[in-house]
């Protein structure tokens, strides 16, 4: 069994139907902004920044966004028992993070760092729809990929580590990080603090790939279009050329026909 059946994050499979498919795709970017806005009303919550109220519809809207996916690819696939038991986190987010039932709950705390702690694994399951998008030489998706990175990893950092006062700090931690420079004048002190440093690191060596990659086919490409329109135009030359060969044959091959003697007077 792979391990993103194990952690309850297959998707969809490539043998299911075409229809599951498209509809996972068409899927796949508006639930990565529903796990962004996640981390975003965390740190609103933990700042005072959202009301009680704001903070509930919010709530209401997410488990929705669960519910809709989950009811959409569940009713499209073939195999509906294996979709459900390989995606069987979702299911639990349903079951287990109803808002109606949080403010009842005595563990509410817990179930939001449940959720938080979701997002990496959203994170993973979409990774390689992302890989495939950020490996296709395309400069301004991983610059904007680096850019939300940052953000969403600054406000995290200012909230799991007091040390790192301000989400500014947070994002200038997250930003020389992601770039393996480590200034050192900003660093997380706690060990959730560290714990989320190590995999930001890890990311940060995997998209500074892709960025000088991406970067230098950005600088190159113009370099290779202008070769490839210097062979279409000598293309085109050497065709012409062959076109006024050919009709100075058939000029002389008529020439040669006509200047012959018949033979038969």
């Amino acid at each position: 069994m792979k391990a993103v059946q194990l952690l309850g994050i297959a998707g969809v499979a490539d043998s299911e139907r075409s229809a599951a498919k498209r509809w996972a795709g068409h899927l796949e970017w508006p639930m990565v902004a529903v796990v962004c806005w996640i981390v975003i009303q965390w740190y609103l919550e933990e700042t005072g920044l959202i009301s009680p109220v704001a903070a509930r519809v919010a709530d209401w809207l997410v488990w929705l966004a669960f519910v809709l996916e989950t009811a959409i690819l569940a009713t499209l696939v073939r195999n509906k028992p294996v979709y459900l038991m390989g995606n069987w986190m979702n299911l639990l987010v349903i079951l287990g993070g109803i808002p109606f039932f949080w403010q009842f709950a005595p563990l509410t705390g817990l179930l939001r760092s449940f959720r938080l702690g979701l997002v990496l694994l959203m994170l993973i399951r979409m990774s390689k729809s992302a890989r495939r998008l950020l490996s296709q030489h395309r400069l301004g998706t991983t610059l904007i990929v680096a850019l939300v990175t940052m953000v969403l990893s600054g406000l995290m950092i200012s909230r799991l580590d007091p040390s790192i006062g301000s989400v500014w700090d947070g994002m200038w931690w997250a930003w020389v990080t992601m770039a393996t420079v480590g200034y050192g004048d900003v660093v997380p002190h706690n060990g959730p603090g560290r714990l989320f440093g190590s995999l930001l690191i890890l990311f940060g060596v995997v998209l500074l790939s892709l960025l000088t990659a991406n970067l230098a086919a950005f600088f190159i490409g113009s370099d290779v279009e202008n070769v490839e329109r210097e062979e279409r135009q000598a293309d085109r030359l050497l065709q012409q050329i062959s076109d006024r060969l050919d009709r100075i044959e058939r000029q002389l091959e008529n020439l040669d026909a006509a200047g012959k003697p018949d033979k038969s007077a």
